[in-house]
């Protein structure tokens, strides 16, 4: 679908009108509502997760779903904070380069096998393997090795990761990493079932095949309506509630209604003209709290216009963030002017330099730029953008492709797709131009979000490549003392903007609808819900 723009007053209004219109998405139906002995949990969750497999996902919607499903290492509080998980303790050297993690003996698969260290290992190695082509390989640079198996220089078999007994495994570094056990608990590192990946290979995450060692098993997925995940009776500690149902919607605005009507008993979509009628008529159901994200667009620095930094600069210039958070989304979100959040631990977020002037003197900048470009009156830029579905999304484009054309008479093209398309897309540089994407933190650093644009990042399709700012990066990368660490990711962020790879436009902050009968829920700024620490009060809820 290509969206025609309007001018930019005509649009902010028509983007601050109030919507009541119904969306069309899977209905959870009556099915949820069985007399079942088990207690069941109806979770909307975006959009359709891309695959269950924790070395393979790249969405939210995904690993959502996977972290239920699997165990890693180290396990999360409700509120985040972190404690033993599938592991029952470690021990670091006192160089804190060697790891040694005890598993815990009551470890099971959801088939009834144990867990071992053998495990976690094949799980590493898999992550790291250029054959599995994981988008999120990088995240593993601290431990020996991984940098050079990604590049395909050595075997997955050299990596720092060794099997020490049954139950003992050990995690060899090539620097200290003070948020080692904050990335444990990532998709990426969870373990594998090894006779499974023996048996059915890279198909292994598929309904009737995945075994998993978390607090749940998968039972069902059926494509556009929900993936279903049962109880793992071999758990350590069987959550109370025994059936969750992970529903997708592709449109905000259905998601908001199934919650309304009573079909779901968890949501995270809210849409934006939705928003403030949910705070003045569920304000006990609505949950509102920061969260490290940043909202974002990818720039093709390779292809034509936007390979012209001074095309991409005058883009960025020309975003008016202060009135999108205020008038398109109002839903406290804040500007970025920048890719790391604030927030982050032990880090201050970096800005463009010229984030504090005024926007006239933005403008004149930003047109002067283009001018040099070679556009102008006579033959005005002309871009593309693509996003997936989704109205949020869909409003925020429409305000800053108005903003583009009232300010520098830029026309855009706005073509919206499925995630899963999006997805796809963004692999292939020659078919975009300007992508839309989001990133959530995976632990709480400021390197996992600046090395999603290195050149063997999570986020490499723009072409962007800067030795310097690789260099920093991995000098940060192995740097043991915090304070020159941590002048060096900013050093990096520093470098990163003036090269304009990315056009950032705002920090989000977390917006879930929960019913007053789920117990248990709490935010936390990585914006994680494991269903097994959460309770359904039956009674309260009726069924």
């Amino acid at each position: 679908m290509r969206t025609r723009l309007l001018p930019l007053a005509t649009a902010l209004l028509a983007l601050g009108a109030a919507s009541m219109t119904a969306g069309c998405g899977p209905s959870p139906g009556p099915e949820a509502r069985d007399a079942s002995r088990e207690v069941v949990f109806r979770r909307g969750n975006g959009p359709e997760p891309d695959t269950l497999d924790p070395q393979r996902a790249e969405d939210e919607s995904s690993r959502e779903i996977i972290r239920d499903l699997f165990e890693g290492l180290v396990g999360e509080t409700p509120e985040g904070e972190l404690v033993p998980g599938a592991a029952e303790s470690w021990e670091i050297s006192s160089d804190g380069l060697t790891w040694t993690f005890t598993l815990r003996p009551d470890g099971r698969w959801s088939n009834g096998d144990p867990v071992v260290a053998a495990d976690f290992v094949t799980g590493l190695r898999r992550a790291v393997d250029p054959l599995t082509g994981s988008s999120s390989a990088s995240l593993l640079a601290p431990l020996a090795g991984a940098a050079e198996i990604i590049a395909g220089r050595q075997a997955p078999e050299t990596l720092g990761a060794e099997v020490l007994g049954e139950l003992r495994l050990a995690l060899q570094l090539r620097s200290p990493t003070p948020y080692l056990l904050g990335l444990l608990t990532h998709p990426i590192t969870f373990p594998v079932h090894g006779p499974s990946l023996a048996e059915h290979g890279a198909r292994f995450a598929r309904p009737g095949q995945l075994v998993s060692n978390g607090a749940y098993r998968l039972d069902e997925w059926e494509i556009h309506s929900h993936v279903q995940l049962v109880r793992n009776p071999h758990f350590r500690a069987p959550p109370q509630i025994g059936i969750v149902r992970f529903y997708s919607f592709d449109v905000s605005e259905a998601e908001m209604n199934r919650y309304r009507s009573g079909d779901l008993d968890f949501a995270l979509q809210i849409p934006l003209s939705r928003y403030q009628w949910a705070r003045e008529n569920m304000a006990d159901e609505l949950n509102v709290a920061p969260v490290l994200s940043t909202k974002f667009w990818l720039f093709n620095t390779a292809r034509a216009p936007t390979h012209d930094v001074r095309v991409r600069k005058a883009l960025t210039m020309t975003v008016d963030r202060e009135l999108i958070t205020s008038t398109v989304t109002g839903l406290g979100d804040h500007p970025a002017h920048g890719l790391v959040p604030p927030g982050v631990a032990n880090y201050t977020a970096q800005t463009f330099d010229w984030s504090r002037q005024s926007m006239p003197e933005r403008i004149e900048t930003a047109r002067a730029l283009l001018a040099e470009a070679g556009y102008g009156p006579g033959r005005p830029l002309q871009v593309e953008v693509h996003y997936n579905t989704n109205e949020n999304l869909r409003r925020v484009a429409v305000a800053v492709a108005s903003m583009w054309r009232e300010h520098l008479g830029v026309e855009t093209t706005l073509v919206n797709e499925e995630f899963r398309v999006l997805l796809t897309r963004r692999k292939n540089p020659d078919q975009w131009q300007m992508l839309r994407l989001a990133w959530v933190g995976d632990y709480n650093d400021a390197s996992n979000f600046l090395e999603i644009l290195t050149t063997t990042g999570a986020v490499n399709d723009t072409g962007y490549d800067d030795p310097e700012y690789e260099r920093l990066l991995a000098e940060a990368s192995v740097e043991p003392d915090p304070a020159r660490r941590r002048a060096l990711l900013e050093a990096a962020e520093r470098r990163m903007l003036e090269h304009y790879p990315v056009l950032p436009v705002f920090h989000a902050v977390s917006k879930t609808l929960v019913k007053p009968w789920v117990r248990g829920f709490h935010s936390s700024v990585l914006s994680r819900t494991y269903t097994r620490h959460l309770l359904i009060d039956v009674e309260q809820r009726g069924f």
